[in-house]
């Protein structure tokens, strides 16, 4: 346990932080909430677990994905995002950017190629019944082939065949709304139907997305920024219907503060309010109007950089204008931005993860000392108490891309008095652990078992449903835990054979949700190569 300085000008309203300021060992793995840098934000890292999932909620009931708070979302439904993320911080005394954790992976864009992807041929879609086309593709037709007696089927399997840059073709965010799973594949938004994996709707937006969230508003609506015509800037708001598959809205949003261009935005959402944030500025807006609410741009005091919201909560990640340029955590009036509490971290430390927003669960990192401490606040922003265990505790935010903010992070769930979060390495094997709110102790751990690893997805009606994965190619299952701890149920088994391989094969760059008893599996980004490739799969009963 390492003692941590004491914050500089600690609010009153709140007590000096204690010796023991808990943390866990690893170093923190991304800034206080400004976007990473550059247009290549999709790196993947090897490692183990293969890469670190990323909870959110589908859709919004909620505070939406990545809000993580008891409530906020329609039960049975949740996601993981499993993606490299670069971690950066703000140069202080500057306007820079500067990478300290994490290793960047991705492949750089080739010069003089072409940016726009080129569809070649139409999406393939496989039932797993054996009689998919397959036609000159090395995507297996029988899905099922070699499945067990007592093992669930995989029910569909989409492919795509594309050209693109170099770079690759983003296809992030996965939605299940409805009778609809829905991707953003290049510049297009598409609904599948979950049964059947048939395409439903399709919008083209026309240019680079460049800003979305996993949220959604109740009634299935969600809000994305694109950049403008010329790709010059992200800044075209668009209202997002993903129930029907309609175009809302399109409100160019203006850009105040350091900088009048992005080259990407993060996005949180909360019911009829979301918030967006860019390098140097940041503001909030009506989601069925687009309709600016607030923002700050002012220099003085500790202004806001980013913002979390779910559960009928928002809380801002601010930049503190004083000599050692601390961060300071404030919450934050969903229609005004004003602060009514605000807690101040010590010299040196940034935000790695908004693990949920109600109740409040920050983590937090040095990046020179590597220290590392998970904070638990109460309703008036003062600490409750920080969490304390033993294990290598994996934080990753920004998922497939650098709009995905500070939610969506590393591998965990939230309940009203429990934080679970997925913990272990290639010698341990995968584990869960979970702390209690109250005391920041350990409650139980989990075992995934045979070097399996374990990601938490939603922890909901004094159950914890989880995904356990083989890295080694292997079936892999969704399982409940009681709140208490104990053997799993097993709510899902995957098939074993074709099945089970293209399973293992999504795990370096993927995004899964399991909602009302299907389990669906896509990746963040194609290669682009003009060849028949997976691009979302569907497992069930």
């Amino acid at each position: 346990m390492t003692e941590l300085p004491q914050p500089p000008n600690q609010p009153p309203n709140q007590p000096p932080t204690p010796s023991g300021y808990g943390h866990l060992p690893g170093p923190p793995q991304q800034g206080h909430g400004f976007p990473p840098p550059g247009e290549n934000p999709y790196a993947q890292q090897p490692g183990y677990p293969p890469q670190p999932p990323t909870v959110t909620q589908q859709p919004v009931g909620p505070g939406g994905p990545g809000s993580s708070g008891p409530g906020t979302a329609p039960k049975k439904k949740r996601t993981l995002l499993i993606a490299a993320s670069v971690a950066a911080v703000l140069v202080l005394g500057g306007v820079g950017y500067v990478a300290f954790s994490g290793e960047d992976k991705d492949p750089k864009p080739v010069a003089q190629e072409p940016t726009d992807a080129k569809p070649s041929g139409s999406p393939t879609l496989d039932k797993g019944d054996g009689d998919g086309n397959g036609k000159g593709s090395d995507i297996p037709t029988d899905l099922n082939a070699g499945r067990k007696p007592g093992e669930d089927k995989a029910l569909w399997l989409n492919t795509v065949k594309m050209e693109g840059p170099g770079s690759g073709i983003p296809a992030k965010g996965l939605w299940v709304v409805g009778d609809a799973v829905v991707k953003t594949v290049d510049k297009s938004v598409i609904g599948y139907g979950v049964s059947d994996g048939k395409e439903k709707w399709k919008i083209d937006l026309r240019t680079e997305i460049c800003g979305l969230t996993g949220q959604t508003s109740p009634d299935g609506k969600t809000v994305m920024v694109v950049k403008n015509a010329d790709g010059s800037n992200c800044n075209q708001m668009k209202l997002i219907d993903l129930k029907t598959g309609k175009e809302g809205w399109t409100k160019e949003l203006a850009m105040e503060g350091l900088f009048k261009t992005a080259s990407s935005t993060t996005v949180t959402l909360n019911g009829d309010i979301f918030a967006l944030a860019w390098m140097g500025g940041q503001s909030a807006h009506r989601l069925s109007t687009g309709d600016k609410l607030f923002s700050d741009a002012g220099p003085e005091g500790c202004k806001p950089m980013n913002y979390a919201a779910g559960n009928n909560k928002m809380i801002a990640v601010a930049l503190c204008m004083d000599a050692d340029r601390t961060i300071e955590i404030q919450d934050a009036d969903l229609n005004t931005g004003k602060k009514t509490w605000s807690y101040r971290l010590p010299k040196g430390y940034q935000v790695n993860a908004v693990y949920s927003v109600s109740p409040t669960v920050i983590d937090a990192g040095n990046r020179d000392t590597k220290q590392r401490a998970i904070l638990v606040l109460d309703e008036k922003g003062q600490k409750r108490n920080t969490l304390s265990g033993d294990g290598n505790f994996v934080v990753n935010c920004g998922g497939s891309s650098s709009s995905d903010g500070l939610q969506h992070c590393g591998k965990s769930a939230v309940d009203a008095d429990t934080v679970y979060l997925a913990a272990g390495d290639e010698s341990t094997g995968g584990e869960i652990v979970a702390f209690d709110l109250g005391t920041g102790k350990v409650k139980w751990r989990a075992k995934a078992g045979d070097k399996k690893v374990l990601a938490p997805l939603e922890a909901a009606n004094g159950r914890l449903t989880a995904y356990r994965t083989d890295p080694l190619g292997g079936a892999g299952e969704i399982v409940s835990f009681p709140a208490g701890g104990g053997e799993p149920t097993t709510l899902l088994k995957l098939p074993s054979g074709t099945s089970a391989r293209i399973e293992s094969s999504f795990l370096s760059s993927q995004s899964a949700a399991y909602v009302d008893g299907r389990f669906f599996l896509s990746v963040t980004r194609l290669v682009g190569d003009n060849k028949d490739e997976k691009l979302l799969m569907a497992f069930g009963k």
